[in-house]
């Protein structure tokens, strides 16, 4: 009796000493509730990552396939831009003629370079003009302006526009981003030179590229990052400056001219061939 006694205490003694809790009672389904939310989100956050990948890899794919086509057009335009900031770096503050002409030899005044580099571009026989786009504020963007080149080549009735941004790199940086969003930037020209259609689309890439970065940072976005804002430099409406005194603009064919090599976007920058070059913005 005394060990039936002894045993019983025994077992007794344990369910006392910890806590038992029945497969059906409401404490166990909270605890496989528990385990069952985890395991969501982990999926959840493995899906997230691959979706980002997803992202990232065909903004690339994308961006890539656009800066690598060229025309016929856009190589020979290009071509003579190379040499027509090579010849305003040569002749350095000549080509300035307003007052910052007191600044440094070394240093180019922004927007005498663009004259410059426009006005050099006519006399290689191309419809070029100094472009000065300005908006107004509205809802969604703030005003602004910005000032860029642009060539119009006339051809079986219609007309086809090249956009030059000196500074294209530039205008897509933006501090505190990712390693995704750089690396997209990174491939981008320095230089732009190409079709209007062309830049739209590269507009595009790199603006849903930079709106989803901020997001993935939970960070507000600028409004002068927007997609709007950064069609309205190359895209709202403009003033050309042509130069004061009229350049004859004739189109330079036949054997005279050496065809230029046909080269992509994708290994066209300015300022690596120009060592040396500094700009100040106006």
């Amino acid at each position: 009796m005394q060990t039936a006694a002894s045993v019983s205490d025994m077992v007794f003694g344990f369910f006392e000493g910890t806590e038992w809790v029945s497969p059906s009672s409401p404490e166990s389904c909270s605890d496989i509730s528990i385990g069952d939310d985890v395991e969501a989100e982990e999926e959840e956050e493995e899906a997230q990552q691959h979706d980002k990948a997803a992202f990232w890899e065909a903004q690339q794919q994308l961006l890539h396939a656009i800066l690598s086509k060229t025309s016929s057009l856009e190589v020979r335009v290009r071509h003579d831009v190379v040499e027509a900031v090579s010849q305003s770096r040569a002749a350095s503050v000549k080509a300035c003629t307003c007052a910052r002409q007191t600044t440094a030899a070394v240093v180019e005044c922004w927007g005498c370079l663009l004259r410059d580099v426009s006005d050099r571009l006519r006399t290689m026989g191309h419809n070029s003009a100094l472009c000065r786009s300005k908006w107004r504020s509205s809802p969604d963007i703030p005003s602004g302006e910005h000032s860029y080149i642009d060539v119009l080549d006339a051809k079986r009735g219609t007309t086809a526009r090249v956009v030059i941004e000196l500074r294209f790199r530039g205008e897509f940086e933006m501090a505190r981003t990712g390693e995704d969003y750089n690396r997209l930037v990174g491939l981008l020209p320095e230089v732009f030179v190409g079709k209007a259609e062309r830049l739209r689309g590269v507009i595009k890439i790199m603006c849903a590229a930079g709106k989803r970065c901020m997001k993935e940072k939970r960070m507000h976005m600028g409004p002068w990052r927007k997609h709007k804002y950064m069609l309205a430099k190359w895209f709202g409406a403009c003033e050309r400056v042509l130069p004061k005194i009229a350049f004859p603009v004739e189109r330079l064919t036949g054997p005279t001219r050496a065809r230029p090599p046909k080269a992509s976007m994708l290994t066209f920058d300015l300022l690596e061939k120009l060592p040396g070059f500094c700009i100040v913005n106006s």
